[in-house]
């Protein structure tokens, strides 16, 4: 694909020089330019219309055209009729115009949940098939969204005191909505549907919630395959693993810094004789009714699996909070940080973590307001651990609204391929490319546009995202 800039550099009495060159340095397969530099009318019209036409029909291959400017949908239709009117079209089953195989444009201005159906809507009513068009996206995509899209919670739901269990739950009078599930949790399928089963009710036998951590070790290693072909509605039994082996990537990774810094000192404030803290995560709602779950096994792979704390981790972190909770007055309270949980774990456990996690198979796609995974403590010492987590597994929002986003934008393109008459490329596993991802640029970070960007690839095949290929590859073992 060309952008502006190998364009622009031919100066603009050149343009049409700048587009043949694309025709001849990639004589073969799909192939887009970008074509609104200047002029979108003259280079529909005029260049790919007139003077590149018959390269473009004697082409092994697509020629997609690109307009990256203009408000929707009318510069879409607008280059639709032109190249219609050079290239001619064919009606499709719905009596649909369809361009010619040769040619075919790609929108990738503009293009968000909400103006992707409004787009596919005015290319129905004007009689223009869906396969004449893909998608790009990049910030509506991987950015515009955030933790309340869906409503995403983290809350502690049962604890040990003086060895009594207690059920646990919030309930603000100021907002319902935030009312938290009690007790032990399961995640159940009664009669085809999804039901959270709360106060330790549900039958464990029956739980869909899987084992993926445990005191260190990574449980479940799925390929994004798998999640793929959950996402799409099919049973795939999880790949069980017992692996310490943490994936090795040059991020901020001592983990006992990657948390609120409040929580810190959390490990004083609990009820004497705590002996288990038990949380859950679930999406309260939000703008879709349900939610597609993915992106937990790169959180688990790259911060929790094996010896993560460690002496060295222990003082780097103790010498960051001794400044950070330090007062000009009152001076550091040396019970803040917990340096005796801390050590506790690095030489009781060789560092690893003693939680255990249970979580929906990934790719799973459930209603909203269903526990997704639950966090608990394997060590009664550690009972504060469970939460000392709770801001760094939370980032699992992204990833999910990012898939569930994708998921919801697939099932609108299909929508309109179906009803425009382009069930043959459905078919033809076309539609895994209608919305390619422009992201990396578009999203507040490497990482970001990784986990973000794979999240899509959930969905759809197209992108040009390469740390989301990456992460594909280091993360999900594809």
């Amino acid at each position: 694909a060309s952008e502006h800039s190998t364009m622009t550099c031919w100066g603009r009495e050149r343009e049409c020089n700048a587009m043949r060159n694309i025709l001849q340095m990639h004589p073969k397969g799909i192939v887009a330019c970008i074509s609104d530099s200047y002029d979108i009318a003259k280079a529909c019209d005029e260049y790919w219309g007139t003077e590149l036409k018959a390269m473009v029909e004697a082409r092994d291959g697509v020629l997609v055209v690109r307009p990256g400017s203009g408000a929707l949908p009318d510069i879409l239709l607008q280059v639709l009729d032109r190249l219609e009117r050079r290239f001619g079209s064919t009606q499709t089953s719905t009596g649909h115009k369809l361009l010619p195989p040769c040619i075919r444009v790609i929108q990738g201005d503009g293009i968000d949940m909400s103006s992707l159906e409004t787009v596919l809507q005015a290319l129905d009513e004007q009689k223009w098939a869906v396969d004449n068009v893909a998608f790009g996206s990049g910030a509506g995509l991987l950015q515009k969204l955030d933790s309340s899209t869906q409503k995403f919670a983290f809350k502690c739901s049962f604890a040990m005191v003086k060895g009594r269990g207690v059920d646990v739950f919030e309930d603000p009078v100021t907002d319902p909505g935030k009312k938290s599930k009690e007790g032990r949790l399961t995640l159940q399928l009664q009669g085809g549907k999804w039901v959270t089963m709360a106060k330790g009710q549900g039958r464990p036998v029956l739980d869909r919630l899987v084992r993926v951590f445990r005191n260190g070790d990574l449980l479940v290693d799925d390929t994004l395959g798998a999640v793929r072909q959950r996402s799409d509605g099919h049973i795939v039994p999880v790949r069980k693993v017992c692996s310490s082996v943490r994936v090795p990537q040059d991020l901020f990774t001592n983990l006992l810094m990657l948390t609120d810094s409040y929580k810190v000192t959390h490990h004083l404030h609990y009820p004497p004789q705590t002996s288990k803290v038990y949380s859950y995560f679930e999406a309260r709602g939000g703008e879709f009714s349900e939610v597609c779950f993915f992106g937990l096994q790169y959180f688990l792979k790259q911060y929790l699996v094996g010896q993560v704390v460690t002496p060295a981790k222990i003082a780097e972190a103790e010498a960051y909070f001794r400044r950070h909770f330090a007062h000009p007055m009152w001076g550091y309270d040396g019970k803040v940080f917990n340096n005796r949980g801390w050590s506790y774990i690095a030489t009781k456990h060789g560092g690893y973590l003693p939680i255990e996690i249970k979580a929906v198979p990934e790719g799973t796609v459930l209603p909203t307001k269903n526990v997704l995974f639950t966090v608990e403590n394997t060590d009664e010492r550690c009972f504060w651990l469970t939460n000392y987590l709770e801001a760094l597994l939370v980032q699992v929002w992204y990833p999910v609204t990012v898939c569930t986003q994708s998921r919801a934008m697939k099932r609108i393109i299909m929508r309109f391929m179906q009803s425009t008459g382009c069930a043959d490329a459905v078919g033809q596993g076309l539609h895994l490319f209608k919305l390619h991802d422009f992201g990396f640029r578009g999203v507040s970070s490497v990482e970001s546009t990784g986990i973000g960007g794979l999240a899509h690839l959930v969905n759809f095949l197209g992108t040009d995202t390469m740390p989301a290929l990456a992460f594909a590859r280091d993360f999900y073992g594809e």
